[in-house]
């Protein structure tokens, strides 16, 4: 089987290599133009990538009262804009390539959502996916109404009730066969066969019936990132893709295991998931000069932007922590894992908060020829990885040279495949257009009907 590949990408400046947006050739520092987005979807395509994968956020990072002047100098994820609207205007520039986008259930009801991706799913004629998220920030969680970020395990819970809402009125609603559009006997839809859904819960009460008719996949593709153990259980549960940023392929085949057993026991296939590694690349003809371009790529990293980001490098109050100082001096409730482990590594002298810099920089990268490229990608196949989540450097560069170099390389191997299969974005990966029986969405089906 080939490796699936994704374009991972923010409608921002900054999204994860933060600072390639100061150099002269990025692209990116002008992602407000939608022309420069309408440009890179069709090299995806082209270049036969699955899908754009956006990542979304609701509010800035660090503390909920902290300073965020390094946010907004490093355009760290602000300014950033809808990526759902800019959807549209990729769907209707493309014709094979998915369309991912991350939306949080706090965001906007479920009625609202469901009809949003509807829309884009008829749009875009089957190719949206849905990266479901229940949201890490306090300020993103003061923007939506509330007093602060509701406890991690409860809003899991309510992830649970947000999208079984989705899947109502996405798969029961509307039986097959009630839009007829019939000119003759001037029956646009049958109303005996679109049902009301009376949802009343403990956080949602919908009436439905939904508004748009269904879409060629009804319920859109589904991705889910959560690491925790609740955000593994959601994922088995309701995932389709898993979009995982585990240290090496030893780590990423462990996690992946343990998510496809508890699919099984949720009552799916192990197959029923598919598992994308995050990963960057430096691509050179020789193995030399993939170096120089990896060391051109570094003098303009922002270690001070991958700290904050991480929520490593400020201080509670959101003030950012020098580069000289100690990590015993660091106070976080981000990965403490992390920290003690870099404690551990460095004995010849006290490790400081540089070094973490340097460690975040060098996560999940390759570098090297298309050859060496391919090699580490095998690696990662069996190991267990299904696709890629290819993280850029600089746009468009990041993903032409790739798919100039790397992906011929790879299609030779069987690593990547020759051409688009038709159908939805479901049917390219799966084979299906819709969920299969055994997702909890298609327990909806047929749910609604009624005598009328």
């Amino acid at each position: 089987m080939t490796l699936h590949f994704n374009a991972f990408v923010m409608n921002t400046a900054s999204h994860i290599q933060h600072g390639q947006w100061r150099h002269p050739d990025s692209g990116q520092v002008d992602f407000e133009d939608v022309g420069f987005w309408i440009d890179l979807a069709k090299r995806l395509e082209a270049g036969r990538f699955d899908a754009i994968f956006f990542a979304d956020v609701s509010g800035l990072y660090g503390p909920g009262d902290g300073d965020y002047e390094v946010y907004a100098r490093h355009g760290l994820q602000i300014p950033s804009n809808d990526p759902a609207v800019l959807l549209s205007a990729l769907a209707v520039n493309t014709e094979h390539l998915g369309l991912a986008y991350t939306s949080g259930i706090l965001q906007m009801p479920p009625f609202t959502f469901a009809r949003q991706i509807s829309t884009l799913d008829h749009i875009s004629k089957g190719r949206i996916a849905w990266n479901i998220v229940t949201g890490t920030q306090e300020n993103g969680a003061r923007n939506l109404g509330l007093p602060g970020l509701i406890p991690h395990d409860e809003r899991y819970r309510r992830a649970e009730e947000y999208v079984d809402v989705a899947y109502q009125l996405w798969e029961g609603s509307w039986d097959d066969g009630a839009l007829l559009k019939d000119r003759e006997r001037g029956i646009y839809a049958d109303a005996s066969k679109i049902h009301k859904i009376r949802h009343k819960g403990e956080y949602y009460s919908v009436e439905g019936p939904h508004l748009p008719s269904p879409s060629a996949q009804r319920t859109p593709l589904l991705f889910q990132a959560g690491a925790s153990d609740a955000g593994r259980a959601f994922a088995a549960r309701h995932a389709e893709a898993v979009f995982i940023a585990a240290p090496s392929p030893e780590v990423a085949a462990e996690g992946i295991a343990d998510t496809r057993r508890l699919a099984v026991e949720a009552g799916r296939l192990a197959s029923d998931i598919k598992f994308f590694q995050g990963i960057s690349f430096v691509v050179g003809s020789t193995e030399e000069e993939a170096r120089r371009k990896e060391a051109d790529l570094e003098e303009y990293i922002s270690a001070e932007g991958l700290l904050a980001h991480m929520n490593f490098g400020t201080r509670p109050d959101g003030t950012v922590y020098p580069p000289e100082t100690p990590l015993a001096a660091v106070e976080t409730e981000a990965s403490k894992g992390i920290l003690e482990w870099l404690r551990r590594s460095i004995t010849d002298r006290e490790p400081v908060v540089a070094d973490l810099a340097a460690i975040l920089a060098k996560r999940a990268r390759i570098v090297g020829t298309p050859e060496q490229i391919a090699d580490g990608l095998q690696v990662w196949k069996d190991a267990g990885v299904d696709g890629i989540n290819v993280v850029n450097w600089r746009l468009p560069s990041s993903y032409q040279e790739f798919i100039d170099h790397v992906m011929p390389v790879l299609r030779k191997r069987g690593l990547a495949k020759e051409e688009y299969a038709e159908g939805s974005l479901r049917r390219k990966l799966f084979g299906a257009d819709l969920v299969n029986d055994r997702h909890p969405a298609a327990r909806h089906r047929g749910a609604f009907k009624e005598a009328r």
